[in-house]
């Protein structure tokens, strides 16, 4: 979407507010012993709390309020009886709307004992984000924010996750721009203009950066079972520094 209105502003950063403090509530809830399940009941709280609606459940009939992916499994992980375990790392995605409007937001947290490479994967994934939200001007072009992601994961020697991207948000869970690319393309070419609302979303991984969908029909895995990691924010374009609508 784009915004047209202080209404559409006010109301894009009330839900982007409460999927951000969703978030920080769940991933302060992860430890070793809990369940994906017993994680996401608690958005589920917290959401429904607020007046929110689950985004995947009433966009795709998702079978979880939000998404739990852990170790290779880099997107749409279902909640379940999965057990979390020490040296995991979690990844918590949370989108909901209320009175009409989207935000999405995530976060991957690794739990002690912490291996240097995984400290370093979500290092460089976060700052693969800031890069992406520096990118992200009025009048620039929109590869010029792949152009970003791709960069700091070349310095770093990680990969992009390049069928994993942002997308536009806000009227829906997913629109125009259907991809907000996290590598290079020239076909990219659009300029951004103020007001335009999508997420940014940087997928990194130590391996390969092949994935493929489990049999449950949902979650995302790296073929060669190597750990993925995502940090994403809702972002509003601005001339300056984007609104991070999804910050709290």
């Amino acid at each position: 979407m784009s915004i047209e209105s202080e209404k559409d502003l006010l109301g894009l950063m009330r839900i982007g507010r409460i999927v951000g403090l969703c978030l920080q509530e769940m991933l302060q809830a992860v430890k070793p012993g809990t369940t994906t399940a017993e994680l996401d009941a608690i958005g589920e709280q917290f959401l429904s709390g607020h007046g929110a609606r689950s985004a995947p459940i009433i966009t795709y009939n998702y079978p979880g309020w939000t998404c739990i992916s852990i170790n290779d499994e880099v997107a749409h992980g279902i909640p379940g009886s999965r057990v979390i375990q020490e040296g995991d790392l979690v990844n918590v995605d949370v989108s909901a709307e209320l009175d009409g409007y989207f935000a999405d937001t995530g976060a991957s947290l690794p739990l002690p004992p912490i291996a240097p490479e995984v400290q370093m994967l979500c290092d460089c994934t976060q700052e693969a984000l800031q890069a992406a939200i520096d990118a992200a001007r009025a009048g620039a072009r929109m590869n010029a924010i792949g152009a970003a992601v791709e960069r700091v994961a070349k310095q770093r020697g990680v990969n992009v996750i390049r069928e994993l991207n942002g997308h536009g948000v806000g009227r829906k869970l997913h629109e125009e721009p259907r991809n907000v690319f996290n590598y290079y393309t020239h076909r990219a070419k659009d300029r951004l203009v103020n007001g335009m609302v999508f997420t940014l979303e940087p997928f990194l991984t130590l391996g390969s950066g092949r994935i493929y969908t489990d049999k449950d029909g949902w979650t995302l895995k790296t073929q060669d079972r190597k750990l993925g990691c995502q940090y994403e924010h809702t972002i509003v374009v601005t001339e300056d520094a984007p609104i991070l609508v999804t910050a709290v």
